[in-house]
């Protein structure tokens, strides 16, 4: 199927051929019919990938202290290249989206295939939604009005914030498509509208809605155009919908306003506020978020679970039922504001009209919607990269991937290129960043569907990169399909998933068939730990190991923090200090224990500290920290045994204290055997040896992890 895509590194615009997503759990499958470009943000987001470095950095300061710290932690060069991947990540344009139900994913209930719906996808033939996300279309609505839903969302939440009662009197500020918007939606609402914009024709489109207008090109003062159309009162409201980098559309609304009047952002200005414009009047100011309650929460819009109407009457989806009603009732129109329609193989014509053409606006991208095309675009589960080739004596093992996030692509997938593995296909979700993977390290083949490569006699091992909570379905059907296994941590997020990846490997290994699972484990290949491997197995007596990991904070709401999705973070990465202990020391794990800290408040479960007894009377204790500053290093550690220590500073400089001919080791960028652990995994399958970490080994590590997560949470009821 087709799809818009942009670079953010130049801007550049294409219509890429991307595989068609699968029918997900609480998802709709949509067969697009019209998509919407939204003039302000695509605009933007284009200006935005045009820019030259520089002009990025100084469009996002945040992000540029976030690459310096880095650089002071993990070096210059791991910094510049954690930006260059960022940069290269394709972006899948669009939010404004109307199409028929192909498919209904388990657990959505409201809506059935052959449904007109309405929903925030992108600009490809065939979307997939969460259902919350998702309204149905009323017969009367032509798909033209429909188109502009998720707009009419964000202004109409725009609009709900700033409270506005019948013949009240409002400005708004900026009259784009969000802005012209927001003045059919006011007139409905009964209320008196000054439209404000430096544009002609926008102007005469809201003097069309039925608003007053003022031209700001003239050079005359706005504040007395207020000023008249309130009857000298002052406006009750202002809903600035402009995009400016400056501070005075909020000061010019605070002018306008009436005592205790209301302003509401819902477009892009500087927020360099004076506290007098505000404080003599007492005047309220908010920022408005997209379409409503529950967008960015991931158990609404991921998990389809929705809020109590009693309690949040007015949702994201039921914002989009409200436009669609006033649509369906000729209480307002949206079709004036269309100024172009084009079929979507003329979608980079259309970002250059968006570019050179101010007068662009509603840009309408019409899909073919005969039955023929839809299915046609619904089999292509998967999109050839690169000439399929056949199998020569002694070629290179090849491996097929299953997951295409930022570590996958970014770490995983260039290390087991560079291990000298031929690759096959790789697989994910919605398919844009399969396709962009593919071409980037040269892979045969994008896909949606991992069936493929469980299928594919031609793929020898299956690398598993995807969420925690389906590593074990993953692994168990490689396994079952015959393949070698290579999982990046964790093996299971409960016992239940080890146990049955336990079951599913001793059964084929039972069977002759000499299974080879692998998990992530990186940190005991890399170059550091093995130097200190072979020094510390030169030493009979027993060892004290602490780590320190300075992991930093992730957001509550991340998809790691979710027991049932990530397993929390206890489980998800800090089984990688655990299994490096375990290697450090050499000898099985008999104990664990973990101590949370205790806040006196709901935290994540995600600082501890960890205590592990060995079997030959080591011990170790691995302080896994969220609280700390993201300037200071991230893993350290020490190993203490008969009278001399190792000291590893962020995998960039290993220390030597009492140890004969050793002192110290650096290295010019920090490695954590991301190369190593997939070459030893490659070299594995190529020979037909064991996996380099052998299979009771990842069984024990996985265990105690699993005992430590689950006496973290108990110790803190």
């Amino acid at each position: 199927m087709k799809q818009v895509l942009q670079s953010l590194s130049d801007g550049t615009i294409e219509l890429a051929s991307v595989p068609c997503p699968q029918p997900q759990d609480g998802h709709l499958l949509i067969a697009t019919r019209r998509s919407l470009i939204s003039a302000g943000t695509e605009r933007m987001l284009l200006q935005f990938g045009k820019a030259n470095l520089l002009d990025k950095a100084r469009q996002q300061p945040e992000k540029v202290r976030a690459v310096i710290d880095k650089a002071r932690t993990d070096g210059m060069l791991s910094a510049l290249t954690a930006v260059r991947a960022k940069l290269d990540q394709p972006l899948a344009l669009g939010y404004c989206n109307v199409g028929s139900v192909i498919a209904v994913g388990r657990g959505v209930r409201g809506f059935e295939p052959g449904m007109r719906v309405v929903s925030n996808g992108r600009h490809a033939e065939v979307v997939s939604v969460p259902v919350n996300l998702c309204a149905v279309v009323p017969d009367p609505v032509e798909d033209d009005e429909a188109v502009f839903t998720v707009v009419g969302a964000i202004a109409l939440q725009g609009i709900r914030l700033a409270q506005p009662t019948l013949g009240e009197a409002f400005a708004v500020m900026g009259l784009g498509l969000v802005g012209l918007v927001t003045v059919e939606l006011l007139r409905a609402h009964g209320c008196r509208v000054l439209g404000l914009d430096y544009d002609a024709d926008r102007l005469a489109l809201a003097r069309a809605a039925g608003a007053e207008v003022f031209d700001l090109s003239h050079g005359e003062d706005p504040l007395m155009a207020a000023r008249r159309f309130s009857r000298g009162r002052g406006v009750d409201g202002v809903l600035v919908t402009a995009s400016s980098t400056s501070s005075e559309p909020i000061h010019q609304a605070a002018a306008m306003c009436r005592k205790r009047g209301r302003i509401v952002l819902v477009g892009v200005t500087g927020l360099e506020l004076s506290r007098t414009d505000f404080y003599e009047k007492e005047l309220t100011f908010q920022v408005s978020c997209s379409y409503g309650p529950g967008r960015y929460d991931p158990v609404y819009e991921e998990k389809g679970q929705d809020y109590p109407v009693g309690f949040v009457r007015w949702t994201e989806q039921r914002n989009f039922e409200a436009v669609l009603d006033m649509l369906a009732q000729h209480r307002v129109r949206f079709s004036p504001l269309i100024t172009h329609r084009m079929p979507l193989a003329d979608a980079k014509r259309a970002y250059d009209l968006l570019i050179h053409d101010r007068s662009a606006l509603g840009i309408v991208l019409q899909y073919s919607h005969d039955s023929a095309s839809v299915e046609a675009a619904v089999r292509e589960h998967v999109v050839p990269i690169a000439p399929f080739g056949p199998r020569r004596s002694g070629e290179r093992p090849r491996v097929s991937v299953i997951g295409a996030g930022n570590y996958a692509r970014q770490v995983l997938l260039p290390a087991l290129r560079s291990a000298g593995t031929h690759l096959r296909a790789i697989v994910s979700s919605g398919g844009v960043t399969a396709v962009h993977a593919a071409r980037r390290l040269g892979f045969e083949a994008a896909a949606t569907d991992a069936s493929v490569v469980m299928k594919d006699d031609e793929t020898d091992a299956v690398v598993i990169a995807t969420r925690h909570d389906t590593h074990v379905m993953l692994a168990c059907s490689a396994l079952d399909a015959g393949k070698d296994v290579f999982v990046e941590k964790p093996l299971a997020i409960d016992a239940e998933g080890l146990a049955q990846v336990e079951a599913v490997y001793r059964r084929r290994a039972a069977a002759g068939h000499n299974p080879r699972l692998m998990v992530g484990f990186n940190r005991r290949f890399a170059p550091h730990v093995t130097r200190m491997k072979s020094l510390l197995d030169s030493v009979r007596a027993s060892k004290v190991v602490i780590m320190t990991i300075n992991a930093g904070e992730i957001p509550r709401e991340h998809w790691t923090q979710d027991r049932e999705v990530g397993g929390g973070r206890i489980i998800g990465e800090a089984c990688h200090f655990i299994d490096l202990a375990r290697h450090l020391v050499g000898t099985p794990i008999v104990r664990s224990a973990a101590t949370p800290m205790r806040s006196g408040y709901d935290d994540p479960e995600d600082t501890a500290t960890i205590t592990l007894d060995f079997a030959d009377g080591s011990v170790a204790a691995v302080h896994y920290v969220a609280n700390g500053h993201r300037s200071f290093p991230k893993e350290q550690i020490q190993v203490f045994c008969d009278g001399r220590v190792l000291a590893l500073d962020n995998f960039r400089t290993l220390r030597a204290y009492g140890w004969p001919g050793f002192k110290r080791m650096s290295l010019w960028r920090q490695d954590k055997g991301n190369a190593a652990c997939a070459r030893a995994f490659a070299d594995a399958v190529r020979s037909g040896s064991p996996s380099p970490i052998p299979f009771e080994e990842l069984v024990e590590v996985t265990r105690v992890t699993l005992e430590v997560a689950a006496s973290f949470s108990s110790s803190r009821t």
